[in-house]
């Protein structure tokens, strides 16, 4: 398990260095931020400009700036922003926990409606539920998710008045966000689990549970789910890690404070040090993730723990 892990983590590293490297020259591509900065200051010589990317760092050459950028990173120490001076790490550490919150809650959302949905989905399997849960997945794969935002937003917000449009609050400020997102995953969610349920239900043990007489909800949800559980878990470690990465839009339209919004702006600004941040922890959550799923495999089947 040592030696598993420690590989895993040398790939990761490689992984960070390599997206690391390839965000860096790619967003100084997009622009100059002393342009950006200088906007609405009248006239503005070529002269105050070269002091403006001297005072930013941006006369070193690309190499000088992305050593810097990786000797930062192994203290926790992003530099700082462009637009006003703030330290990004402190800029991370505000929207982390909200993109983190928003993502979990959308994950549990989807978890919560697609299992019992796929189970129930395979259990009738060609009959009028099986047919009735198909459809509404595949219509719940053609919404974007902007669109169904905002109808939320017009419906719950403008017209009932139920939920806040936009920011982090309460526990009601969740609902909208949380539940866009999680249908949208729910559409892909109960096709993978009917799909991996009906391969399970065939085998021979689940036969033998209930020909043993246990109850159904225990055959459906100890035996069968506990043995399909390797693909879903995959699957749902994958999806979260897309997840974090997708949710740039949705937190534009909620105006939610998280790391989708804080690169949304960095990019607008040309703000090589916050785009960088951000990007970066994106990269580690999403490395993580995949390796705990990896850890998961070994507590869900004890079998894996041994190859």
């Amino acid at each position: 398990m040592a030696s598993f892990l420690l590989k895993r983590i040398l790939q990761a590293v490689f992984v960070v260095f390599v997206v690391t490297l390839t965000v860096s020259f790619a967003i100084r591509l997009t622009g100059d931020p002393a342009l950006m900065l200088s906007q609405g200051a009248g006239s503005v010589t070529e002269e105050d400009l070269a002091n403006i990317r001297q005072a930013l760092g941006l006369n070193e050459p690309f190499i000088a700036q992305y050593w810097d950028f990786i000797k930062g990173l192994f203290v926790g120490d992003f530099g700082r922003s462009f637009l006003g001076g703030t330290s990004v790490s402190l800029l991370i550490s505000k929207a982390l926990p909200a993109t983190l919150a928003l993502a979990f809650s959308s994950m549990l959302v989807s978890i919560a409606i697609s299992i019992p949905l796929g189970i129930h989905a395979a259990v009738n399997k060609g009959k009028t539920a099986d047919q009735v849960i198909r459809i509404l997945s595949l219509v719940g794969l053609s919404f974007p998710n902007f669109w169904l935002a905002i109808m939320l937003v017009l419906v719950f917000s403008v017209m009932l008045q139920w939920l806040p449009p936009s920011g982090m609050g309460g526990f009601a400020s969740f609902i909208m966000p949380a539940v866009t997102m999680g249908v949208i995953l729910t559409a892909t969610n109960v096709r993978l689990v009917r799909t991996a349920m009906l391969e399970t239900l065939r085998s021979q043990y689940i036969q033998v549970a209930r020909a043993k007489g246990l109850s159904e909800s225990k055959v459906l949800y100890k035996h069968a789910l506990r043995n399909c559980a390797i693909p879903l878990i995959t699957y749902f470690g994958l999806q979260f890690g897309g997840l974090l990465g997708g949710i740039v839009v949705i937190e534009r339209v909620f105006n939610w404070p998280g790391l989708g919004t804080l690169a949304f702006d960095a990019v607008a600004g040309r703000d090589y040090p916050v785009l960088q941040a951000v990007i970066t922890v994106l990269s580690l959550l999403i490395i993580g993730v995949n390796l705990l799923v990896d850890i998961a495999y070994g507590l869900v089947d004890p079998r894996i723990r041994n190859r």
